[in-house]
């Protein structure tokens, strides 16, 4: 039937079906298409699937809904206790409106990599450095607020921050190596001083228990002994009271000699 036709019509018709053809574009899963049609964008975008783009009526603009990382390079930061850091982070972001996308901003990745540089410098510079340490989450929290604030009105989302790296001087490092130094020899004398007075309270309610009974204090003398008997040391140290001293003391009278010694008044 078509061998019937006349050359110029089949050659029209083969222009035809290769025009079909060409204008025929297949969209993955998770990509759609902006259509300007005469310039003007269509209202909804197309995809996935098969969809038509007649050329040289439309122009298409493929978008990807997937989430996309952007790195933010390093930069340097002066916190609110005059300390300077570079600090990096990783920006996660993905597309929720195409046309917004794809009118509103040349390249929304290099427009929310700006943002993002920007609000790290402008939020880590209102803390201090202790504070940017401890509290990282609450901070990561707060720049992907600002910054998913004004993606917003390009059809961007940002689903999260995290400051990646903290970069200190060198002469920070050693202060807090030895701030964390002596913070440590602190605890360490607390709990040293801790354990004495722990001790000696325990020799003092120890003593008050064996002053009511004062037989305790010889059976605890004869356990001594027995302990030292078992090691089988030929030395065995015999503790005098100093009651004992003192009892000795009151049977000799003031100015009286030794026995068999004279005093001056017997001559």
């Amino acid at each position: 039937m078509l061998a019937a036709l006349p050359i110029p019509l089949l050659i029209i018709v083969a222009i035809l079906a290769l025009y079909l053809f060409n204008s025929i574009k297949i969209l993955r899963d998770y990509e759609r298409a902006v259509i300007f049609r005469l310039g003007r964008a269509l209202s909804v975008p197309k995809g996935p699937g098969i969809i038509l783009v007649f050329r040289p009526f439309d122009q298409m603009i493929r978008i990807s809904l997937r989430q996309e990382v952007l790195e933010v390079p390093p930069q340097d930061v002066i916190t609110r206790d005059n300390v300077t850091i570079k600090v990096n982070a990783v920006v996660t972001l993905y597309v929720v409106d195409p046309n917004l996308a794809a009118i509103k901003v040349v390249n929304y990745i290099y427009q929310t990599s700006q943002f993002a540089q920007t609000t790290l410098r402008s939020v880590l510079g209102e803390v201090e450095l202790d504070e940017l340490l401890s509290h990282r989450e609450k901070l990561n929290l707060r720049i992907q607020s600002i910054i998913d604030q004004r993606t917003e009105p390009f059809g961007v989302k940002v689903a999260s921050v995290e400051v990646k790296q903290v970069d200190l001087p060198e002469q920070m490092l050693r202060a807090m190596a030895k701030q964390a130094e002596a913070e440590r020899e602190k605890r360490s004398k607390i709990i040293n001083a801790e354990g004495e007075y722990s001790a000696a309270q325990r020799l003092v309610d120890a003593a008050k228990l064996l002053a009511t009974e004062p037989i305790t204090l010889q059976l605890r003398y004869l356990q001594t002994l027995t302990d030292i008997g078992v090691e089988k040391n030929t030395t065995v140290i015999f503790p005098l009271p100093i009651e004992l001293l003192g009892l000795l003391n009151k049977l000799v009278a003031p100015g009286q000699g030794a026995p068999g010694q004279s005093t001056p008044e017997s001559k």
